[in-house]
């Protein structure tokens, strides 16, 4: 596996999110749940989402996933019920595109671990996933996620 893995700084930025606590065998319904509720609620201010959907793992309990899931915006929006206005704070990471399946994601994790240990950099446990395509328009090979792991 030849994964591009990189560090960079990123600005602020702005978006709308639900945030839940789930297994991860219902990850996929609330992950669907969540965008359709934030494009929804998009639609109503007359607004688009300006980058790919994400997910934001705060823990790695399996049965106990703190997840936040949402998309970035123009500038900060107000949030309603449980879509709420957020901000991905600015700072570096370390970043790598995955291709190919969700489900094959962990080689890069271990990658991207082993990267930033040979590097010394401090990751501070949260890791955001951006999807850049659609599982529902290209196949499982061809799926591309961006992965983040943020830095202290």
């Amino acid at each position: 596996m030849s994964t591009q893995i990189e560090k960079t700084s990123v600005p602020a930025r702005p978006v709308l999110s639900v945030r839940k606590t789930t297994s991860v065998e219902n990850l996929p319904a609330e992950l669907g749940r969540a965008y359709q509720a934030i494009v929804f609620y998009l639609q109503e201010l007359n607004e688009q989402p300006v980058g790919a959907p994400f997910a934001i793992y705060y823990n790695m309990d399996m049965q106990a996933l703190d997840v936040e899931m949402g998309f970035p915006v123009a500038s900060e929006l107000p949030g309603r019920g449980e879509v709420q206005s957020n901000t991905l704070p600015a700072g570096e990471i370390v970043s790598a595109i995955h291709h190919g399946s969700y489900e094959s994601l962990a080689p890069t994790y271990e990658a991207m671990s082993a990267w930033i240990e040979e590097n010394h950099c401090q990751p501070n446990g949260i890791v955001t996933e951006f999807y850049l395509n659609d599982p529902t328009e290209v196949a499982p090979e061809e799926l591309l996620t961006r992965i983040e792991f943020r830095l202290i």
